[in-house]
């Protein structure tokens, strides 16, 4: 009988954040071919002890480790052992004492990974199919940072990080059976990358609960107060996050309120760290730090809007909001992974004047903004489904649906 061992770098439950939606939508499908052990880490006590809760009882056996590595000692470790920092910085000798005990017992036919800091944990002889789901070609991020960074102190660490994960990330994945990415842009980034060809280098993108996300849900409306109001999701201490928001205030919403002086922007996520907190104080801006439920946040938005300067794969951020009917304008970097045609199903744009004026397109024009949210909502139905997305798990693992 087929059993799975699922690694996993976050505990997938809660589905909160991009990560754990993926993650989480994965388990579900694996737990429908075969029965599922779970090997996680967790960034807190708090956060293993609400996945245990949950997914206990939906697998054949779980494990949640917390990390407790700071990152200038996981820093110092890779320096000295000459590997990735982003590996110390998951490396945990608990759970890969639990993974090599599990893999003893010859029960585990096939292995998932989810996130490339995983690959470490997967043994040189398993004789079964395995999967490593990187998601993001996180090296070329990290190379993207170095371009950015090239006159500060630190640009070196992302310059040397980018160079080590990107051999990594090419060795983990010759060594599997299939790699699997979060779009195929992401996908085709990585084949160049790294010589592979499309049949161990594929395609898997995310869905989107559009039971969940669903307009016709009664919801109560957040972000009470006169004016229009754009709003941005995501977590807010993830550097391009606080970037994207940073330039928006600074260089777009400006603009915005020239035009329409009683304008909102929101940024809605967890943890903002304090430069993005201190931005509340502008006139103009929320912060609402976590929110049990983005989507009144969504429902309330008059536009919702991605301005990111660097972005990896699919944004589930869009997903969501165009789930749920709402009018988007987003950068080309935030918009690429996604299946959709700019100018019927969001707005596109790079530079900040441009932005600006899609936003207040969509405050001028309410007609046409619900128009198009309705054309988003569609599009997202037809194309996005997590079970159509995942379909191809059960033939990459060998395993009858």
């Amino acid at each position: 009988m087929a059993e799975i061992l699922f690694l996993v770098h976050r505990a997938p439950w809660p589905p909160d954040r991009g990560d754990r939606i993926r993650s989480w939508h994965m388990f579900e499908a694996l737990a429908k071919l075969a029965p599922v052990h779970v090997a996680a880490l967790a960034d807190s006590e708090a956060d293993a002890a609400v996945a245990r809760e949950k997914m206990a009882p939906l697998c054949k056996t779980l494990a949640i480790e917390v990390r407790d590595i700071s990152r200038p000692v996981a820093l110092a470790q890779a320096i000295f052992r000459g590997e990735p920092v982003s590996n110390r910085l998951f490396r945990s000798a608990a759970l890969s004492e639990h993974v090599g005990a599990l893999l003893a017992l010859g029960t585990v036919t096939h292995i998932v990974a989810f996130s490339g800091q995983m690959a470490q944990y997967l043994p040189a002889d398993f004789a079964g199919r395995v999967l490593m789901d990187f998601v993001d070609v996180d090296s070329a991020k990290f190379a993207t940072y170095a371009e950015q960074d090239k006159r500060q102190p630190l640009n070196w660490v992302h310059a040397r990080e980018a160079k080590k994960l990107g051999a990594f990330e090419t060795r983990v994945a010759r060594a599997v059976d299939a790699s699997l990415f979060v779009s195929e842009a992401e996908a085709a980034l990585f084949r160049r990358q790294s010589g592979l060809g499309a049949d161990k280098v594929r395609a898997v993108e995310n869905g989107i609960d559009t039971a969940r996300f669903d307009p016709a849900l009664p919801t109560e409306m957040a972000g009470e107060g006169k004016g229009p109001l754009a709003v941005f999701t995501g977590q807010m201490d993830y550097r391009p996050n606080i970037d994207a928001v940073h330039w928006f205030v600074a260089e777009i919403l400006p603009l915005i309120r020239k035009r329409y002086p009683e304008a909102r922007f929101a940024i809605v996520g967890r943890a903002p760290t304090d430069e993005v907190s201190a931005l509340g104080k502008l006139p103009g801006v929320i912060v609402t730090g976590e929110v049990p439920d983005v989507r009144p946040w969504l429902a309330a938005a008059d536009a919702v809007v991605a301005p990111l300067l660097l972005a990896r794969g699919v944004q589930n951020k869009l997903l969501e909001a165009m789930a749920m009917a709402r009018p988007v304008v987003a950068s080309a970097a935030a918009a690429e992974g996604i299946d959709a045609a700019p100018g019927e199903h969001l707005l596109v744009a790079d530079d900040a004047a441009a932005m600006a004026a899609a936003v207040a397109r969509l405050f001028n024009d309410r007609d046409a903004a619900l128009a198009m949210g309705r054309a988003a909502r569609a599009r997202m139905i037809e194309r996005y489904g997590w079970e159509a997305r995942l379909a191809p798990l059960g033939t990459l693992l060998g395993l009858p649906a």
